[in-house]
């Protein structure tokens, strides 16, 4: 199935919403590395904004000081997330037991 070419006032709407979301979301990277927002906020209330909600979980856990690719990915398989799964995408039991393992192990999530 091939998607109907846009029109350049269409493409010209799409790269402005793009733009939008990925402000959205390193503003909220951002955020979280200062420690003004919690990995718990975020998904707890990521239904909201659309740009967040398809935030990967791997790239928000990232975004936490003192976390990497590995820690992240650390985190991820200790708390049974697959590595390409979104906040949106998140199940209510996945997110309890994110937000659980981030508040035992602070280890995993500061330097």
């Amino acid at each position: 199935m091939s998607l109907k070419p846009l029109t350049d006032s269409e493409r010209t709407l799409a790269r402005e919403k793009a733009t939008a979301a990925r402000a959205v979301r390193a503003e909220l990277k951002s955020r979280l590395k200062s420690g003004e927002v919690t990995v718990d906020e975020v998904i707890n209330g990521s239904t909201h904004e659309e740009a967040i909600g398809r935030l990967r979980v791997l790239d928000l856990l990232k975004a936490l000081p003192g976390v990497g690719e590995k820690r992240a990915a650390g985190i991820m398989d200790a708390v049974g997330i697959a590595a390409t799964r979104r906040v949106r995408g998140l199940g209510i039991h996945q997110r309890k037991a994110l937000v659980e393992h981030l508040t035992n192990h602070p280890a995993n999530n500061r330097h």
